[in-house]
C-alpha cells in the first residue's frame, strides 16, 4: 500500500517564488498548500492537518515568527522551517526560541531545502520510535511521551525540545551528554545559534528541577552537560 504524502504548509508572500517552490516540492512527492501571508497560513493550519510548515519570516499581516508561535500553540510537535533573507544572529536565535527545527537563509538551493525537509522529518520519526517513555529522576516522574514532569502532584508540561533534551540527560544520568550529540539530534546541526538555543533550554530545565536539592544539571566545560542525581539523605 502506498504511504500517504506528507502535507506541507508553505507560507511565502512572493507569489512567483512561492509558486515555483510549491511546484518543486510537489514534484518531489509532497502535498503542498501555499499561503501568501501569515494570517492566511495560521487560518489554514487551524482547519487542516499538516506534517511540516515552511514559513517565510518577512510576510505581510503576520510575520513568520508570529505565525509560527500561533501554530506551535495549536500543535507544539509540528516541525517548522524558516525561510528568510535575514542573517542577523538575534533573528536566528529568536526563530529557534519559538521552536524552529531549521533556518534557511535566502537565496538557497532548492535541493538543499529538500534535504533539510527530509532530515527534519527523519528526526521526528526517530523521536516517535524512541523506546523508553518514562523516567524516575530524584523526586520527579518524567513522562517523555506526554512531555509531563511531575513532582508532589504538580505537573509541568514541557515543550518538545525541552522534553527531548531532558530525555537525553536522563538516559545519561551522572554521565556527560555531549553538546554536539544533543545539538545534532535535537536541532539537526551544531553551530553558534543552536548552541545558544540549547543553553536557553538547559536554563529552563534547571528551573523545572529546582525543587529537588539532589538534582543538578552541571556544565562540563568544553564538552556538554551532566545531570547529577545524588542519593537522598535519610532524615
Amino acid at each position: 500500500m502506498e504511504e500517504p504524502k506528507i502535507r506541507i504548509l508553505l507560507c511565502e508572500d512572493d507569489p512567483n517564488f512561492g509558486a515555483v517552490l510549491k511546484d518543486y516540492l510537489t514534484m518531489n512527492g509532497y502535498e503542498v498548500t501555499l499561503a501568501t501571508d501569515g494570517d492566511k497560513g495560521v487560518d489554514i493550519f487551524r482547519t487542516e492537518q499538516f506534517g511540516l510548515c515552511v514559513l517565510d519570516v518577512m510576510m505581510p499581516k503576520k510575520d513568520g515568527f508570529t505565525a509560527a508561535a500561533e501554530i506551535k500553540r495549536m500543535n507544539p510537535d509540528i516541525p517548522v522551517i524558516f525561510l528568510t533573507a535575514k542573517t542577523q544572529q538575534q533573528d536566528k536565535i529568536e526563530g529557534f526560541k519559538i521552536g524552529a527545527d531549521d533556518y534557511i537563509t535566502k537565496p538557497f538551493n532548492s535541493e538543499e531545502l529538500l534535504y533539510r525537509i527530509a532530515a527534519v522529518l527523519k528526526r521526528g520519526r526517530l523521536k516517535q520510535n524512541n523506546q523508553q517513555k518514562e523516567f524516575e529522576v530524584g523526586k520527579y516522574h518524567f513522562n517523555y511521551k506526554n512531555r509531563i514532569l511531575t513532582h508532589d502532584g504538580v505537573q509541568e508540561k514541557l515543550s518538545p525540545k525541552e522534553a527531548e533534551l531532558l530525555r537525553m540527560l536522563c538516559m545519561k544520568v551522572n554521565d556527560i551528554l555531549y553538546r554536539e550529540e544533543a545539538l545534532k539530534q535535537i536541532w539537526g546541526r551544531d553551530d553558534y545559534f543552536t548552541a545558544r538555543s540549547m543553553d536557553v533550554f538547559i536554563t529552563k530545565l534547571r528551573k523545572y528541577l529546582k525543587d529537588d536539592p539532589n538534582l543538578e544539571i552541571v556544565n562540563i566545560h568544553g564538552n556538554g552537560f551532566r545531570l547529577n542525581v545524588e542519593e537522598a539523605t535519610a532524615q
